[in-house]
């Protein structure tokens, strides 16, 4: 029997070619442009599988995906978006969705959806009374990022220990918060500690506590942030910086549930969830004997790993305006915007510091600007503005901010395989990026 499917999309090119490829793959495909239409023909026909976008019109894929499940709880709903954010996909999660897919994705990756959509289906619980979605900080429309906001909406509700890796400045305690404010948890308290912050005897007063007269200057008692944190969540970043010694403790922790305050004769039970951080490698430091393998093993049952940077340029427009709204703000400075220029240049460097080295030039940037004025590339530094005379001879003269990009894009993934040869692994490592991450960019520009 051919699979009956519901294509909600606005666009009419993009319904047109999804209709088609579906169709050419032996499916029944009716489509339609408004969510007023889908939700009348889901309320007469009923569907096993509907595809949706999700900013559609006044109404959002959301109101479908609901729509759907309530006329049959077994139906699948894949949803599909270019503006996709933390509270959108955990809303789709929530709410039953299947998949949730980032614009522009391949056909094929489409069909697999589908095809797993299809695959899995069985019978579905109770439907869950819909939860308010707490607003997240993260930022990011690309496909990476959407790929984060599955992985932590799948997370998020379970007492699951993460271990968050990824380079300084790409937003990891704003991850950790994100898991936790997503979560069941999200009712008590989210602490962070930077594990590099202080030495070892420090460090274990500030987690586990003291009793008085423990040490010289213990002269009461302290809770520590685990007793803080009790029934919350405890973020320790920097998890490669802390001694073998206070690694021992924190695997008892992670074992037993319970901690010891330095000075104390009796252990006490604790439920804290762990969320932990790093920027090296904690496989590399087992081997080199300076992390505990069993810590290691302990920290890592849920990995994530957050991408720098240069492997989402296509984000860096939406967080250089969330940080120049933020700064305007605070400043009480109003500027006009940044100029397409301006932005082809934020765009194309490859910003070592990740998020944070963006977000202080954008500080800098309201700075110098002039009230009521547009920050142009003069006022971008120096090591931003080398890569003006690059913008100024690839990027087309006329286009969007968008064309200019992907121009300056090509020719950077031109020159790096010519400097290596084409050897695709050697170029990905110059540009920092997987080689995964460069076929695809590569089959991007049919290059």
């Amino acid at each position: 029997m051919t699979e009956q499917i519901l294509l909600v999309e606005d666009d009419p090119s993009v319904r047109t070619t999804i209709s088609t490829f579906l169709e050419m793959e032996g499916f029944a495909i009716e489509a339609v442009s408004n969510t007023r239409d889908a939700i009348q023909r889901l309320s007469e026909n009923g569907y096993p599988l509907v595809i949706s976008d999700i900013y559609i019109d006044d109404r959002t894929g959301i109101d479908v995906l609901m729509a759907a499940r309530k006329q049959d709880p077994n139906c699948s709903v894949i949803l599909m978006t270019a503006r996709g954010t933390m509270e959108t996909v955990m809303a789709a999660t929530r709410n039953g969705a299947f998949d949730y897919l980032a614009k522009p994705f391949e056909l094929d990756t489409l069909l697999e959806a589908v095809r797993r959509a299809i695959a899995s289906r069985e019978p579905a619980e109770d439907e869950a009374e819909p939860e308010e979605i707490p607003e997240s900080e993260m930022i990011g429309s690309s496909a990476g990022m959407v790929e984060i906001y599955k992985t932590v909406s799948r997370v998020a509700p379970t007492d699951a220990t993460v271990l968050i890796e990824g380079e300084t400045g790409t937003g990891k305690e704003v991850v950790a918060s994100a898991i936790h404010y997503q979560g069941r948890r999200r009712d008590k308290l989210f602490v962070a500690q930077n594990c590099a912050a202080m030495p070892e005897n420090l460090l274990e007063s500030e987690l586990f506590g003291h009793k008085r007269g423990a040490f010289t200057g213990a002269d009461q008692d302290k809770k520590g942030l685990f007793d803080i944190a009790d029934g919350g969540t405890l973020f320790l970043d920097e998890i490669g910086e802390m001694s073998i010694g206070l690694q021992a403790k924190l695997l008892r922790v992670l074992q037993e549930s319970e901690i010891r305050p330095v000075g104390a004769t009796a252990s006490k039970k604790i439920d804290v969830r762990i969320i932990a951080a790093t920027n090296r490698s904690l496989e590399k430091e087992v081997e080199k004997n300076t992390f505990r393998q069993d810590l290691f093993y302990r920290l890592r049952v849920f990995p994530l790993r957050l991408p720098p940077l240069r492997e989402r340029r296509d984000d860096i427009p939406l967080l250089a305006d969330h940080f120049l709204r933020k700064y305007t703000a605070e400043m009480n400075k109003p500027v006009a915007g940044v100029t397409p220029d301006a932005m082809a240049q934020l765009s194309s460097y490859s910003w070592p510091g990740n998020i944070r080295e963006l977000e202080n030039e954008v500080q800098r940037l309201v700075i110098q600007c002039d009230a009521e004025g547009f920050i142009t590339p003069d006022l971008l530094a120096p090591m931003v503005r080398k890569v003006e005379g690059l913008v100024g001879r690839i990027a087309p003269k006329k286009g969007t901010l968008k064309d200019m990009i992907e121009e300056v894009e090509r020719w950077l993934l031109t020159e790096a395989l010519r400097d290596h040869n084409g050897n695709k692994t050697k170029t990905a490592e110059t540009l920092g990026i997987t080689r995964e991450g460069l076929h695809k960019k590569l089959a991007k520009f049919g290059m």
